[in-house]
């Protein structure tokens, strides 16, 4: 009866098995297996949601648009009385997932680990799997490498990184930036828990002829001890938790020599879903990102100057631009399913990559999600 109620009142088409359609109109969904799809959400909530069409229990033909509906109406879909039940009913995220150092290395390495072959499947050739910086929509496929690019030297520029720069990049992804920082002439040590990135990040340094400049170690930031003149994070601070936030911004903070810079890219969420999903477990937390939460802009800021002496001198936000880059990875993803197949991922894997991509891309289309880039500096007292 709830979840009837809440479809009603949206702009959706929502199409049951037998025939009864609910919904203001809109995005079609089609119910396959009402007592199932029913049956997940009653027990499960949202991750049931998410878990009912991983099953093939129901379908829609344009699942961002669908998606982006519910988006935009989150705060809104469980009804305020129950809202305040809220604690009664969530589910709460498993101690075993929390970011300690040890946890933290079982969560990457169980997203990040898939397969260097998978990933190469879908991203563009830097292998960048983080927003791109489009000069104009519709962005194309074929625009791709150098939209990431330009995020990438954005970031550098942020952070004033050239030759000599002492740089810090805490997650590695598969070397782009540190490759691009390190041809500008900087001496990169790039941190990752990823046994697949690091690897493939050290093959792509041998390649391009800068090993002697990029160091790719397998460390937690909180265990490295180093000074930098910059440190460069893109979507990091996503993995971190929430518990763990002081502790990555002071980070930031003890490694940046004085007069330093840091630029981070980082997903946000509004404030107010953020503390409402804050210590619920999340259908993207229980089968993507596990362990993590996406931060609000207040939560990064007050954060930033609660616990460290950093200064934040700008943020840019362009979440239309990860909207697109979402976009061509999907495409690109569904177009090569049988190869994804042939690498060992069954029927319900691929569902639940598509649910993923799309959900992602509905959030940012539906302004739930946002992405920015930030630039932090550390005053030099000496100056």
């Amino acid at each position: 009866a709830v979840v009837r109620r809440a479809l009603h009142r949206l702009p959706l088409r929502v199409r049951f098995a037998d025939g009864a359609t609910v919904g203001l109109g809109g995005p079609l969904v089609e119910v396959h297996d009402p007592d199932a799809f029913h049956g997940r959400i009653g027990a499960q909530g949202l991750i049931g949601f998410g878990e009912s069409y991983m099953a093939g229990e129901w379908d829609a033909p344009d699942l961002v648009g669908a998606l982006a509906v519910l988006a935009a109406h989150a705060a809104d879909l469980v009804p305020a009385p129950l809202q305040r039940l809220r604690g009664l009913w969530h589910q709460r995220q498993p101690a075993a997932r929390r970011n300690t150092p040890e946890g933290a290395r079982d969560n990457i390495s169980s997203h990040y680990d898939l397969s260097n072959d998978l990933f190469a499947l879908f991203l563009d050739d830097t292998l960048s799997y983080s927003s791109a910086v489009f000069l104009g929509f519709p962005a194309r496929r074929e625009s791709l490498v150098a939209a990431q690019q330009r995020k990438i030297d954005r970031l550098l520029d942020l952070a004033e990184v050239r030759d000599g720069t002492r740089l810090l990049e805490i997650g590695t992804g598969w070397g782009e930036l540190a490759l691009r920082a390190a041809a500008r002439g900087a001496h990169v040590t790039s941190l990752t828990l990823s046994r697949e990135q690091r690897d493939r990040a050290l093959e792509r340094a041998r390649e391009a002829g800068l090993a002697d400049r990029v160091r790719v170690e397998l460390r937690d930031y909180r265990e490295e001890k180093g000074t930098y003149d910059a440190i460069v994070s893109v979507e990091m601070i996503e993995a971190v938790g929430a518990e763990f936030w002081p502790v990555y911004f002071r980070t930031l903070d003890e490694r940046l020599a004085p007069g330093g810079r840091a630029a981070l890219q980082a997903i946000t969420m509004p404030h107010d879903r953020m503390l409402a999903a804050r210590h619920t477990h999340t259908w993207i937390q229980k089968y993507v990102f596990p362990g993590g939460l996406i931060p609000s802009t207040d939560a990064i800021e007050e954060t930033v100057r609660d616990h460290t002496g950093l200064r934040l001198a700008r943020r840019d936000g362009f979440g239309a631009h990860y909207a697109e880059t979402l976009r061509l990875w999907r495409e690109r993803f569904t177009e090569r399913a049988d190869e994804v197949g042939a690498l060992g991922f069954d029927a319900t894997f691929r569902r639940l990559w598509t649910f993923y991509l799309a959900y992602s891309e509905a959030g940012f289309r539906a302004a739930y999600l946002d992405v920015q880039q930030y630039l932090f500096t550390k005053e030099d007292p000496a100056r």
